[in-house]
């Protein structure tokens, strides 16, 4: 297979794997096997099951409800016992479901940072669960659904304490099978690759982001710390280094093919270097991060998925991960005082109708961002004014148009936007 074959085929998994597809979650009645011996089942995060002589490994084990659903349809095809369960991060989607698989002898194994990185999600739980409504269904919809058909079993969100925690690398065999684990900076800082050095295969989940190979998440919507990008670098050189054969993701099916691989990654670091340097580059050159969130995009050849990250976000993560939030454009910064009040003193001086007026020509002209501005800034005014929220509708419906509708996190936010000023 020639380069360009392979170029192409990069390009190919780009397109077949959408960004806000992930606002659905899908429960399958059964789980495939994807590998031999491994075994998928579908969730916000899919979990693994890897079966071999001496019972099963449990590969994260997905919210508190989702592992009802989970436990159901591996036990369907191997009920254990179930010697160890891994968790790629520490992440409530794929820790919440331990205390369910976990057996008298289970071992539970994670990176050392996980008690750390559980600590921070406990510490603004209620943030996130708020936030998280403008992404996910938290009506609980789906766990009554799976309540239903799994009667009497434990739900309980679990906050798991691993029986081992390991720091670079840790090894071990079980029946037949040599396993891996190899420590690895990703969406979080106790991300692990977990390798099977017999099969070449990679089960990475979330490493890199939901979506592979998209732009990463520097920074997601929701909340969290930045991720920094000399750690990413170092574990998608990580990925290169191991030749995997294939590659199990946290969405979506297995990648194979050790050529694909590692164009995928070659593409991946190339991307992100690229951002980074030339952030830099401006930021070195005096040039504002608004700019630069403007002019800095990818050559063709380095072009990656934006369904999950984005560069413009990417540009803006970088230059407040040197710089911080100060951006040093105006003594306003420094102060509580938010830049929408003073829209608002303005608003009121020229009279909202005609504020109210340009903000509707600005929708029109395809300036929706500016038009969002000024009727943000009537409604802080006048919060019932019906034309200000009728073009904060307007506005986003153009967002959507004009590419918000590929991003997960984007398009989510602009169709809350929406369902909010639809009044």
């Amino acid at each position: 297979m020639t380069t360009s074959d392979i170029e192409q085929q990069v390009n190919f998994l780009i397109d077949t794997r959408p960004g806000k597809e992930l606002l659905e979650h899908h429960y399958e009645d059964v789980a495939y096997e994807v590998a031999p011996n491994i075994y998928r089942s579908s969730g916000s995060t899919a979990a693994y099951m890897i079966v071999h002589e001496a019972g099963r490994i449990i590969v994260n084990t997905g919210m508190g409800y989702e592992a009802v659903h989970h436990k159901a349809v591996f036990d369907a095809i191997c009920a254990g016992p179930t010697t160890h369960i891994l968790t790629t991060q520490a992440h409530v989607d794929h820790v919440g479901g331990v205390g369910l698989f976990r057996e008298p002898e289970t071992v539970y194994i994670a990176q050392a940072n996980n008690p750390a990185c559980q600590r921070d999600d406990a510490r603004i739980a209620n943030l996130r669960y708020q936030t998280a409504q403008i992404w996910f269904d938290v009506s609980g919809a789906a766990a009554q659904r799976i309540a239903q058909k799994h009667p009497g079993v434990p739900m309980r969100q679990d906050k798991p304490t691993p029986d081992v925690l390991f720091e670079d690398r840790y090894e071990f065999s079980v029946g037949n099978l040599e396993v891996q684990l190899i420590a690895a900076t990703g969406e979080t800082v106790d991300s692990m690759i977990v390798f099977l050095p017999q099969s070449q295969t990679a089960i990475i989940s979330n490493l890199l982001g939901p979506l592979f190979p998209h732009f990463p998440n520097l920074n997601t919507l929701r909340g969290d710390r930045y991720r920094f990008v000399e750690p990413y670098l170092e574990t998608v050189q990580k990925l290169r280094d191991l030749q995997v054969h294939m590659i199990i993701p946290g969405r979506h099916l297995p990648i194979q093919g050790a050529e694909l691989i590692d164009a995928c990654l070659a593409r991946l670091h190339g991307a992100v270097d690229y951002v980074h340097r030339e952030t830099l580059a401006g930021m070195n050159a005096g040039i504002d991060v608004h700019t630069l969130m403007n002019d800095i995009v990818l050559p063709p050849e380095l072009r990656v998925g934006q369904g999950y990250g984005k560069v413009a976000w990417g540009v803006r993560t970088i230059w407040e991960t040197y710089m911080g939030w100060f951006h040093l454009q105006s003594s306003t910064e420094l102060y509580a005082t938010r830049p929408i009040e003073a829209m608002g003193e303005l608003v009121q001086l020229i009279g909202v109708d005609v504020a109210c007026e340009r903000a509707e020509s600005l929708v029109s002209t395809d300036q929706p961002v500016l038009a969002v501005h000024i009727a943000e800034a009537i409604l802080l005014v006048e919060p019932n004014h019906e034309r200000a929220a009728a073009v904060m509708v307007a506005a986003h419906k153009a967002l959507l148009a004009q590419g918000g509708d590929m991003s997960f996190w984007e398009s989510g936010w602009l169709r809350h936007q929406i369902i909010k000023w639809s009044r």
